[in-house]
């Protein structure tokens, strides 16, 4: 009787998941939204993440709470390039640490979002028969996830079609899993003015070119910042870390013209936004590149934007992307080639048309999915349940 008793009184074990994947914020911080999803689910799991060593996973995650561990790994070049001759070097070092975390983490299920770590972990995790899960974002997937279709149990997708790459049987549609505290960004709008140090009365411009940052994006909106400082436009420049130091240059001259006090009123650069919500409760209009998790979140916070795709994006998937949402009058599209020609004129004619604005707020806010990082918790914790 005793025995029992004790048995009955046994903490139920953890359930534990490993999420691998990262490079870029689109990566990263979907991820974390899942993991958050699973916590807020499950008693007390216990998550790991798998990332690239160097890539912002290693700082982001950490911050957001989780442990992490690094692979050595990164991605083949697409042209001719000496260091894809390290590639098969990397790729078998990190399978060899992926196996032995797998090994001593003993995960119940492992979920890839994509991303260099995602690969050889997911292989490992496939080939020891532990559930698996990955995560596509995109109307075209990439090569790692193409390959690991064939072996992984689910395949979470947020476009129609996806059986041309993936087999059918394994297909969820779910949607892209977005950061919950973006959603209902009215609700923060005073908060956000706040924190940016800025005016309700103004109108107020966005500008998202990726993690990164967009070079192209950045040299056009440079050109457009004295005119819509003029007119009184409030401008959040994310310009990435590489361009940043060219944006503080820009600045001095724009003081020089048009006086400190107008700009230091009316424009705010930074080389990332951790808090994104308040950026997006502060914003009247958008340019963005059009990721598919850039695109859901813009879908989510109902927000009129000028989507400018990334032309080198493989089978040039965001292109794709942006014309989704041009055919539903929610967005408009610029091509990069077009933007030192034509972003001045769009976005004069956008920022002087409330009606018009309203009306792309009324139509991209009907594309947004709210539920996909439930959906995708939701499988994650069928394959734990099956296991």
């Amino acid at each position: 009787m005793k025995n029992l008793s004790m048995t009955s009184n046994m903490q139920q074990p953890k359930h534990k998941i490993i999420i691998s994947g990262g490079g870029t914020g689109g990566h990263i911080f979907p991820a974390i939204a899942i993991a958050n999803a699973l916590k807020r689910k499950l008693k007390d799991p216990d998550i790991l993440f798998i990332g690239a060593r160097g890539k912002m996973e290693m700082e982001k995650v950490p911050k957001a709470g989780y442990p992490i561990e690094g692979l050595w790994i990164s991605g083949l070049q697409r042209k001719l390039s000496g260091r894809n001759l390290v590639f098969p070097l990397k790729l078998i070092s990190s399978l060899m640490k992926a196996g032995k975390i797998t090994r001593k983490f003993k995960p119940d299920v492992v979920v890839g979002v994509g991303g260099f770590a995602s690969g050889p972990t997911l292989r490992v995790a496939s080939k020891r028969k532990i559930p698996t899960l990955i995560q596509e974002q995109n109307s075209f997937p990439g090569i790692t996830n193409k390959l690991l279709g064939r072996w992984v149990n689910r395949i979470c997708v947020a476009y129609e079609g996806m059986d041309k790459f993936f087999p059918a049987s394994k297909i969820v549609m779910t949607g892209n899993p977005v950061r919950q505290d973006i959603i209902n960004p009215d609700s923060k709008q005073e908060d956000a003015y706040q924190f940016f140090d800025l005016s309700s009365q103004k109108k107020t411009l966005l500008i998202i070119g990726g993690s990164q940052g967009a070079r192209t994006i950045n040299i056009a909106v440079q050109k457009s910042l004295a005119s819509l400082i003029r007119k009184q436009v409030q401008v959040i420049w994310q310009t990435g870390s590489p361009y940043y130091e060219t944006a503080l240059g820009f600045k001095q001259q724009l003081e020089s013209s048009l006086g400190t006090e107008a700009v230091d009123q009316h424009l705010r650069i930074n080389t990332f936004i951790d808090r994104m919500d308040y950026a997006y409760a502060a914003a009247d209009l958008v340019i963005s590149r059009a990721g598919a998790i850039a695109i859901s979140e813009l879908c989510v916070v109902g927000l009129p934007v000028i989507l400018v795709p990334l032309p080198s994006a493989a089978e040039d998937h965001q292109t794709k992307n942006a014309q989704a949402l041009v055919e539903q009058k929610a967005a408009l599209l610029v091509r990069d080639q077009d933007l030192d020609s034509n972003l001045d004129a769009v976005l004069q004619e956008l920022l002087g048309d409330d009606q018009k604005r309203e009306m792309m707020k009324s139509e991209i806010v009907k594309l947004a999915r709210k539920d996909a990082v439930d959906k995708i918790s939701d499988e994650i914790i069928g394959l734990i349940q099956t296991k």
